[in-house]
């Protein structure tokens, strides 16, 4: 019978570890964490994680973050428990997010939580007595899909030093985007925030770029002169969940569409990526351009989310490579 008044108290004292914000990250955890991926790109299969329990938690839907978790945990020898969509539990009789977050730590050595309201995540990773990873909170942040998207950057960059970023699209509500401006903080970016004025990036990101010494340029304008300088161009989708008026929707839905065209002066280095899913932000005649990375980026989120399971559990770098587990 686990005890987990004892265990809690253990884990406070040992320091638990939890992926709730990208910002507590150092550069050095970053480079860590890229380091581990490349290691599970090569080897993805393995029993390294066999006994454990992994709980997948998704009070908002999710396509690619939760498959690839639990892809990235029954590739390494875990077992997944967990749901994907909260009607089917107990929060449709009133339980509470603490209770239910105690009672799945009754089962589960760790827990992967995305839920609409912002800053859920943190508050799970006060009161569980487990690891927590956010896998996205409301609009706030999806420090997850951060990982992948270096590591993307990286693959396609071979580095992260000193890059020129476009974001384009939903930058208010957009909370890859935000994440990613508070990743790339010790990395010396030059962003430039594309959307229109409805969607613009919310103060709080400017001012945090300010203090942390990030330079931008805001545009409104999307076209070839825009993106022809860019490293990266970032894409999202306008997100039609977090509108509470469907007119203000409807009105920027369709202001930013990227087509082939608009690519034939972009650098030969430049990758396009996107968090996906796509609406209409990208035209479907890209996907075969040299350009287009966003389907491999999401192939890397399973090299990523291996290694943060990893992390959080405690296996260090040096067990990931001597690891005797792994299967061909």
């Amino acid at each position: 019978m686990r005890n987990l008044a004892l265990e809690f108290e253990i884990t406070i004292l040992m320091g638990k570890h939890n992926f709730v914000t990208i910002a507590d990250l150092s550069k050095e955890k970053i480079l860590y964490l890229i380091k581990s991926a490349q290691e599970f790109e090569k080897h993805p299969n393995r029993e390294i994680l066999k006994g454990k329990v992994v709980a997948t938690l998704f009070f908002e839907p999710s396509t690619r973050t939760r498959l690839s978790f639990e892809t990235a945990a029954n590739r390494l020898g875990a077992r997944v428990i967990g749901f994907s969509d909260a009607k089917v539990t107990s929060a449709t009789k009133g339980e509470t997010l603490k209770d239910t977050i105690l009672m799945v730590s009754n089962y589960a050595d760790i827990i992967v939580m995305r839920h609409y309201i912002e800053g859920a995540a943190q508050y799970a990773s006060e009161v569980a007595p487990v690891p927590i990873i956010n896998a996205g909170d409301g609009a706030h942040q999806h420090p997850s899909q951060c990982m992948l998207d270096l590591y993307s950057i990286y693959k396609t960059q071979g580095r992260l030093d000193n890059l020129d970023i476009c974001l384009v699209g939903d930058l208010k509500y957009g909370r890859t985007v935000h994440s990613l401006i508070m990743a790339m903080r010790h990395f010396n970016p030059t962003f430039h925030f594309i959307a229109p004025k409805e969607l613009a990036m919310p103060d709080e990101y400017k001012l945090y770029c300010k203090e942390n010494g990030i330079k931008f340029k805001e545009h409104t304008e999307f076209n070839d002169e825009t993106i022809s300088k860019a490293d990266i161009l970032y894409m999202t989708r306008v997100q039609k969940e977090r509108f509470s008026d469907l007119m203000e929707y409807e009105k920027v839905k369709n202001v930013y569409i990227l087509k082939n065209d608009m690519l034939k002066n972009a650098r030969k280095n430049m990758k396009i990526l996107h968090p996906l899913p796509r609406v209409n932000e990208i035209e479907y005649e890209v996907d075969t351009n040299p350009h287009a990375y966003y389907i491999q980026q999401a192939q890397n989120g399973l090299y990523a989310r291996e290694a943060i399971i990893c992390d959080v559990l405690g296996i260090s770098f040096d067990e990931i490579i001597t690891d005797k587990t792994i299967i061909e």
